[in-house]
């Protein structure tokens, strides 16, 4: 594996924010004795809904994914900003909880008695467009409840919070939905992501309020579930550089702490996680640090790790792969639902095969289902690919890749029994008419080997040190190819942009084209490794 790239663990008692510098976007989190959990939307990514453990709320593992694929038949193709959206984690009476929307399809539920072995198939516990945020809870008395919020792309309205009873399995709504609070009437425009908890008789509902990269975090809370409910808002970015402090979970440790884990919007980084103190003042919440005698908290950006009876190693994400397991690494997701027959690891040469998958050459990159992709794992990195071609056929590409509304790559080609290096650079451009895309190829060298090393380079732009917060996307991507693995040449640089509601993504690809008129046969390129580089 690569060495790890960002570590929030100072190694002195402290932490730094954010505690992972990866997309993790929409996080929910619970404790179950003496472990931490945590899941993040996916959108259209597979396997979707990544589930990460801890035991100390500092350093995170990715252990596993809720889904295999997406339900529905239509996501074998990616489509961008569809798909899995802000899910909740519960624990309730020896079974995890997961409950997802999907805009399009409805609210959806898996369960598991293992967090890290199979989940259960999704449910459709609410079927239709509209709801989103889910997020389940069981009251003392055995009932259980919904609360979500709305989309108003889907259903023609937003800043609404429903309650709607469930059954105590968790397998299916009933009764009427109410509109417990309306934020277009209370000044908390766009309030979303509701996760409800109780407190001291009190039925709390942390949600966020005013839009992602400049909104804030509210509190809402009433005696009785149903409401009314007064509101509260309890995290403001104020002389923070964490804008908008979006969506989260309190999560309590064992010794009693209050702790808040949440998102930070920082364009093409995709959404970071921030973990902020939580206090108590005359039974509401404060989440982060008051200052200057305020009633609501500010982020804290280095502070106190959490007491929870231990000290544990620091650690991060995976990063990288040099393809020596019995399976896939959990740092990789693909474009859309996959196929099995896409990949091969070959356990003893301990490489893996991408196999050229058909496609019409109409067809842009970014639509391209077998992208096989990871997050971004830091604000500034390199990551180099070392792939055999030898094995291509006439009409196969295959190379590196990076994926967001601005995407491209670097490929080798076989085209009448000869190989040559190519970019692809383009761009997607969300419009209320439909997806508009175009893209450019363009020929950089002939090649008389088939060994090549892919280098991909982020560096941040118009930043003073690179973990500052971008107000706008400013890193730079590049290309750089070499046949020795010392000497590279840089044949590509393109300006970053965020992929639709997710972060940048880079890895690697192999297609054929089924226009070719030279073959229709499929070959596959090999990747020896992906490192990742500070």
């Amino acid at each position: 594996m690569s060495k790890e790239m960002w570590v929030a663990d100072l190694g002195n008692g402290n932490y730094r924010n954010p505690i992972l510098y990866t997309d993790y976007s929409d996080p929910d989190a619970i404790r179950v004795g003496d472990d931490y959990f945590m899941i993040a939307s996916s959108f259209c990514n597979a396997p979707g809904i990544p589930v990460l453990h801890s035991k100390d709320l500092v350093n995170w593992k990715v252990i596993n994914y809720v889904i295999d694929n997406i339900p529905g038949e239509r996501y074998v193709d990616p489509i961008h900003g569809c798909g899995v959206w802000a899910p909740a984690i519960r624990f309730h009476d020896g079974l995890f909880y997961v409950c997802f929307p999907m805009p399009d399809e409805g609210i959806f539920m898996c369960t598991t008695k293992d967090p890290w072995g199979k989940w259960s198939e999704p449910i459709n516990i609410r079927p239709g467009a509209g709801w989103i945020d889910p997020c389940p809870f069981w009251d003392e008395d055995g009932k259980a409840y919904l609360a979500a919020g709305v989309a108003k792309s889907r259903i023609g309205y937003k800043s609404v919070i429903h309650l709607i009873e469930m059954t105590p399995d968790g397998k299916s709504v009933f009764g009427e939905a109410v509109r417990i609070f309306d934020g277009n009437t209370n000044d908390q425009i766009t309030i979303e992501g509701p996760k409800m908890n109780k407190r001291n008789g009190w039925y709390y509902i942390f949600a966020p309020a005013g839009g992602v990269k400049q909104g804030w975090q509210t509190v809402l809370r009433s005696k009785n579930i149903w409401g009314p409910y007064e509101y509260k808002v309890v995290l403001r970015q104020g002389d923070s550089s964490v804008n908008g402090p979006h969506q989260g979970a309190w999560v309590g440790t064992q010794t009693g702490e209050d702790w808040f884990i949440h998102f930070q919007d920082v364009y093409a980084a995709g959404r970071i996680t921030h973990l902020q103190p939580m206090s108590w003042e005359n039974d509401w919440p404060i989440i982060g640090i008051a200052k200057n005698g305020n009633d609501y908290g500010e982020p804290v950006m280095e502070y106190k790790k959490p007491d929870v009876g231990g000290i544990f190693p620091a650690t991060s994400p995976d990063t990288g792969d040099e393809f020596d397991g019995d399976s896939l690494g959990l740092q990789w997701q693909w474009n859309a639902n996959f196929n099995n027959a896409w990949y091969e690891l070959d356990k003893t040469n301990k490489h893996l095969k991408l196999f050229a998958v058909k496609q019409e050459s109409s067809k842009a990159l970014s639509d391209v289902s077998n992208l096989f992709l990871q997050k971004w794992p830091a604000p500034e990195f390199s990551c180099v690919a070392k792939m055999d071609f030898s094995n291509l056929e006439n009409g196969d590409t295959a190379g590196i890749v990076s994926m967001g509304i601005t995407f491209g790559a670097l490929v080798v080609t076989k085209s009448n029994d000869k190989f040559q290096l190519e970019t692809i650079i383009g761009t997607q451009n969300f419009k209320s008419d439909g997806l508009q895309t175009v893209q450019e190829r363009k020929k950089i060298a002939d090649l008389d080997t088939t060994t090549v090393y892919l280098k991909y380079t982020i560096k941040g732009t118009g930043r003073k040190k690179a973990t500052d917060t971008p107000t706008a996307p400013s890193e730079e991507i590049s290309f750089a190819y070499s046949l020795d693995g010392k000497e590279y040449i840089t044949v590509a640089s393109f300006q970053s942009e965020e992929g639709r509601w997710v972060g940048v993504k880079n890895g690697m690809f192999s297609c054929h084209n089924l226009d070719d008129s030279d073959n229709l046969k499929c070959g596959y390129a090999v990747a020896e490794y992906f490192k990742y580089f500070k």
